[in-house]
């Protein structure tokens, strides 16, 4: 696998749907953010999507992400990306708390599909990637990792 950028994203407040049997909902808007790495850069265009997040009955969070990022070169790429998140109960408490947990504590993983114009990056589009998560102060970071 290659690396190939991160992404920082800032989150708003949590919109709860309540708790139907299959799990808790929550809507959690993207409100901004950046990606950086060695095949792309820019900015994660504020109230662009979000997140439809499931806590399951047991403790595991599903991802339904999508936004869209603007390449520094203007280019929009529309990021899908569906994960996991779990630990122990304590793990999973703390960053419910908000607080900070050293990622090795949690898995937080996700399958992005990138949808994009053809180009520079429509490579995109073409390969397979893996990203590893971590929940920051404020919204998550997501390392993108390209399967070759």
């Amino acid at each position: 696998m290659e690396f190939a950028f991160g992404v920082t994203l800032t989150l708003g407040p949590p919109l709860l749907l309540g708790g139907p049997p299959a799990g808790e909902t929550a809507v959690v808007q993207v409100t901004g953010g950046s990606f950086t790495g060695p095949r792309l850069r820019g900015r994660v265009v504020p109230g662009s999507g979000g997140d439809w997040a499931r806590l399951r009955a047991d403790g595991v969070m599903e991802f339904d992400a999508r936004y869209l990022l603007e390449e520094a070169d203007g280019t929009l790429i529309m990021l899908r990306s569906l994960g996991y998140r779990w630990g122990s109960a304590a793990a999973m408490e703390r960053l419910a708390q908000g607080e900070t947990v050293e990622p090795s504590t949690y898995y937080m993983r996700v399958t992005p599909h990138f949808e994009v114009r053809g180009g520079t990056h429509d490579w995109l589009g073409r390969h397979v990637f893996v990203g590893a998560g971590r929940k920051t102060p404020g919204g998550n970071h997501i390392d993108y990792f390209m399967v070759t």
